[in-house]
C-alpha cells in the first residue's frame, strides 16, 4: 500500500542522487527525538500535514520542517482556502495511499488523480540537505529539495508556495 518501490524507481528514472537510511519506525518529530538516532543531524527534516478544506472537496499536503509550527488559520488565508483541518486516516489512504506517520512529498506518486495540492514552505527553496520518508516511516531519504520539487512537478500535482 505504501508505494515505497515506486519512489526508488522514480528517483532512478529521474537520475536523482540520494542517500537512504533504514531505521526504527518514526511516526512523529517526538519519536525522532526519542529514538536517539543521529542520522538526521545537519538536515532539514520534513514535517508533512495532510489537510482538507471546510467542505472536504479540496485536499492539501503541506511540506515544511519539524522545527516549525503551522497555524492552520493563517495558512488557509495564505493559500486562499476556507478553514483547514486535518484529513482523516481514511482520506489519507484514499488520496495518498499511506498510513499516518509515513506521509511525505513522495506520496503524490500514489495520487493518480492529482487531486492533492502540495503546499511547499518557501523556506525550503534552495535547501540542499532535506530528509523525508519514502512513503514508509522505517526509512529516510536524504536529498536536495530541488529534486523533491521536480518530482512533484513532473507528477503533475498543483504546487503552492507559502511562507509558513
Amino acid at each position: 500500500m505504501s508505494g515505497q518501490p515506486v519512489v526508488y524507481e522514480t528517483l532512478k528514472k529521474m537520475g536523482v542522487s540520494y542517500r537512504k537510511e533504514e531505521h526504527i519506525a518514526v511516526f512523529s518529530a517526538e519519536d525522532k527525538e526519542k529514538s536517539g538516532l543521529r542520522i538526521w543531524d545537519g538536515y532539514k527534516v520534513s514535517k508533512n500535514l495532510f489537510l482538507r478544506n471546510a467542505k472536504g472537496d479540496k485536499h492539501y499536503l503541506v511540506v515544511t520542517t519539524v522545527d516549525k509550527k503551522t497555524d492552520l488559520r493563517r495558512l488557509a488565508e495564505k493559500i486562499g482556502s476556507t478553514r483547514l483541518s486535518f484529513g482523516s486516516e481514511q482520506r489519507l489512504e484514499k488520496y495518498l495511499k499511506v498510513k499516518p506517520g509515513s506521509v511525505s512529498a513522495f506520496c503524490v506518486l500514489n495520487d493518480e488523480e492529482r487531486a492533492v495540492t502540495v503546499v511547499f514552505d518557501e523556506a525550503l527553496m534552495g535547501e540542499k540537505y532535506f530528509a523525508l520518508h519514502p512513503n514508509e516511516n522505517t526509512a529516510t531519504i536524504f536529498i536536495d529539495f530541488e529534486d523533491v520539487e521536480r518530482l512533484v512537478k513532473e507528477h503533475g500535482n498543483e504546487i503552492v508556495y507559502a511562507e509558513l
